[in-house]
């Protein structure tokens, strides 16, 4: 078992993308709620994306073995599957590792930022969220391009 960092200094500098994408199921008065912006917290959609962008430049900071990159480009998008809300979100870099955990970093915060948006929505008379929950988090792409010589 190692301790440190993987060392990535010898690594060429390529092109890096990836997507993530994950699903936060809602009740139907949280997901009207959103839709008809009477959240009282505010636009759910407009800050959660803000966290997940926050989230995208702040992964090394949360996950200690990820290595700082220099993010050039991040886009986050909300589609409604019926009164469940999905996040995905892409991340793009020219650097010598991947930017798959930043996009699940990005989607993951994301997800969490909507829900306490609409949490005093979702909660049961006993205080619970019975039906609310995060699922299928995962990384739909990732790819790089090959070293040039």
């Amino acid at each position: 078992m190692t301790d440190a960092m993987v060392p990535v200094g010898h690594k060429p500098i390529v092109s890096r993308f990836a997507v993530a994408t994950g699903v936060l199921e809602l009740s139907a008065d949280s997901a009207d709620a959103i839709r008809n912006g009477l959240v009282p917290k505010g636009d759910v959609l407009e800050a959660s994306m803000v966290a997940a962008i926050q989230a995208v430049k702040e992964t090394p900071r949360t996950i200690p073995h990820c290595h700082v990159i220099p993010i050039e480009g991040c886009s986050v998008t909300w589609d409604w599957e019926d009164d469940a809300l999905r996040c995905t979100v892409s991340v793009s870099a020219h650097w010598k590792t991947g930017v798959e955990m930043e996009a699940l970093c990005g989607v993951s915060t994301g997800l969490l930022c909507a829900w306490d948006m609409v949490k005093s929505l979702e909660k049961d008379n006993e205080g619970q969220y019975p039906k609310t929950r995060i699922r299928d988090i995962r990384v739909l792409e990732k790819r790089k391009d090959e070293a040039q010589d």
